[in-house]
């Protein structure tokens, strides 16, 4: 009895071709990629998430084990792929790394620096806030889900061995950056609206009392306020930024 096992090379590398999607997408991931996790962990998941895609899309890799340029291409456009779309979804999450650093300084903070624990390098205190809890209500409101549909999704919008539309993946970066920068000023607006007010009655304070040392009084000030402020918006601004987030997720996976 002869068994023929020639198709294993061909699985083995097209397994290989989808951890690279995959991985890739994960490595990139918020919540799934971030640095606290130890490298094992986001390994072992990236396999599991490779396994599971695998047989639901390996009919969509044509394999021709006699030609290694072409495979090779295949895994650089794989690479390509997973890149643009786990970079799309981290910009998202970057809006409240951005947020948090216009309201730290506005209320006086920018300068008290913090380790961020998803990345692990400094950054500031109230921007690593609110990225951190914009991670838990991701996971809280079971929008990882929505995260993992985009690894299935992601063979719908780019095909494996078609030619990457590098003008579709310029216009959602494009758009997923537009989108981050505008969210983080919108949720930062009160706070600005505050800065200004709150610095346009500090100069006039000066002017009136010049022998008073405005900036013992207004830095304690603006810290009390400020906090009193994200305590009172915290809620409406964490709900504004889940239904952009939602709105990100649904670019990447449009049939989830």
């Amino acid at each position: 009895m002869r068994i023929d096992l020639s198709f294993l090379p061909a699985l083995a590398a097209t397994y290989l071709l989808i951890f690279a999607r995959i991985g890739t997408m994960v490595m990139l991931f918020p919540g799934l990629g971030e640095l606290m996790l130890s490298a094992r962990i986001r390994l072992t998941l990236a396999l599991l998430l490779a396994a599971l895609m695998f047989p639901l899309h390996r009919a969509a890799y044509q394999i021709d084990m006699r030609s290694m340029t072409a495979i090779i291409m295949l895994l650089f456009q794989e690479l390509l792929i997973g890149a643009v779309l786990g970079i799309s979804v981290r910009l998202a999450v970057s809006a409240l790394q951005f947020t948090g650093s216009v309201v730290a300084q506005q209320m006086g903070l920018g300068f008290v620096t913090t380790v961020d624990p998803t990345q692990g390098q400094q950054g500031v205190i109230i921007g690593n806030f609110l990225a951190l809890l914009g991670l838990v209500l991701i996971f809280a409101t079971d929008m990882h889900y929505l995260i993992i549909g985009a690894l299935d999704d992601s063979y719908t919008l780019f095909s494996p061995g078609e030619i990457p539309a590098t003008g579709d993946m310029a216009a959602l970066t494009t758009r997923t950056v537009a989108s981050s920068f505008r969210i983080g000023l919108q949720l930062s607006a009160p706070f600005l609206v505050f800065g200004i007010l709150f610095n346009i009655g500090l100069g006039l304070l000066s002017r009136l009392m010049p022998q008073m040392q405005v900036f013992f009084v207004g830095v304690p000030l603006s810290i009390f306020i400020g906090f009193l402020i994200l305590l009172v918006i915290l809620g409406a601004m964490m709900s504004t930024y889940l239904g952009y987030f939602q709105d990100v997720l649904k670019d990447v996976a449009p049939h989830v």
